[in-house]
């Protein structure tokens, strides 16, 4: 790399870095400009993923606040998170690049639909709860840890849009606030990317300036995320993660 696209993946690594602690799809940032920068796809891929560890840390850091008393909550869908993570690190080096291309961008716009429509769905939700006496589960049972580690082997495999899932899917069978399970949200990536990239380590091809220049720039805008997303509200968060996860579809179709 010369300075200048050193310099582009740097900034790329402190916007996504930012808008994956925010929202997610982080990805759709640093990967084009490391294709741009000549590294083949897998590698591309690789490298990001190892690049944004720091960046999912520093912002689940930012977030401590909101992940009080989610304890029990984040233990139990870290197995998921785990599982799922592995699983799709290892898809990615034995599954062509083609296999999950045309189930991503599906995958994204019904996250969106889900999130568009989650008060309602939670509202019905708490009135059926109501109706039949029956409390809320404070880890969205069986339903919840199936589908985050679903979305967590797609996080494994590429990490677009990921976040966006994970919120939908939350939103849905958790009765808390959007900043709360964005709390959450930035744990499951953070946990996902980590075991992903620690299996890309002993069995894929990787470029550590780029990796170094974005684990940089992502824990840099971790923060800034943070500060960021904590004063959004959660109507203001919802037309932030439609308009992200919109973009997101167009430039997987585009691709």
């Amino acid at each position: 790399m010369n300075i200048w696209e050193m310099l582009a993946v740097f900034v790329a690594g402190i916007s996504a870095g930012t808008i994956n602690t925010i929202v997610g799809s982080g990805t759709l940032i640093t990967f084009p400009v490391l294709l741009a920068t000549g590294l083949p796809p897998v590698t591309a891929t690789v490298s990001n993923a190892l690049g944004l560890i720091p960046g999912s840390i520093s912002g689940a850091i930012g977030y401590r606040a909101e992940l009080t008393g989610q304890r029990s909550r984040v233990l139990r869908l870290s197995v998921a998170a785990l599982i799922g993570g592995f699983t799709g690190a290892v898809l990615l080096l034995a599954l062509p690049s083609t296999a999950f291309e045309t189930i991503v961008p599906i995958l994204v716009a019904l996250a969106l639909v889900l999130v568009i429509l989650q008060p309602r769905i939670s509202k019905a939700v708490q009135r059926r709860r109501g109706r039949e006496g029956t409390p809320a589960r404070p880890d969205g049972g069986p339903l919840l840890f199936v589908g985050l580690m679903l979305a967590s082997v797609y996080g494994g495999y590429f990490t677009a849009a990921q976040g966006i899932i994970y919120l939908s899917l939350m939103g849905m069978l958790l009765d808390d606030t959007m900043q709360r399970l964005n709390a959450v949200k930035n744990v499951l990536a953070a946990i996902v990317n980590s075991i992903a990239a620690l299996f890309f380590l002993f069995v894929a091809d990787f470029d550590w300036t780029a990796v170094v220049l974005i684990a940089v720039g992502s824990a840099i805008g971790g923060q800034i995320g943070a500060k960021i997303g904590r004063r959004l509200s959660p109507t203001v968060l919802r037309v932030l993660i439609v308009a992200v996860g919109t973009v997101a579809i167009v430039q997987l179709l585009l691709r």
